[in-house]
């Protein structure tokens, strides 16, 4: 199954950490959102038990869509490109 990983943190470093590491499961796809091809069912344990360990849960919040494959087929998106959010690689200005 595919999953959506959405999150609310308030603190930066947490937030940096939590990012780190859902970026070694998913793609980021919007600010505070990710999602993940189909992971093995420990693979996805271990990613929870990664991220839960970071946040607090009296203030943060992490949800967690799990998707089938027919209806990850069916998932649209409008706007600015494919949905992918990554951070442009470096450049130069030639001026």
């Amino acid at each position: 199954m595919r999953t959506v990983i959405s999150f609310d943190v308030s603190d930066d470093k947490v937030r940096y950490r939590l990012v780190k590491v859902l970026k070694e499961y998913a793609t980021r796809v919007q600010k505070s959102v990710f999602e993940g091809p189909e992971l093995e069912h420990a693979a996805y344990l271990r990613m929870r038990s990664r991220c839960e360990r970071l946040i607090d849960p009296e203030t943060d919040r992490l949800r967690y869509y799990r998707i089938c494959a027919s209806c990850a087929a069916r998932i649209e998106h409008a706007g600015t490109g494919i949905g992918v959010v990554e951070p442009p690689g470096p450049f130069e200005v030639i001026g």
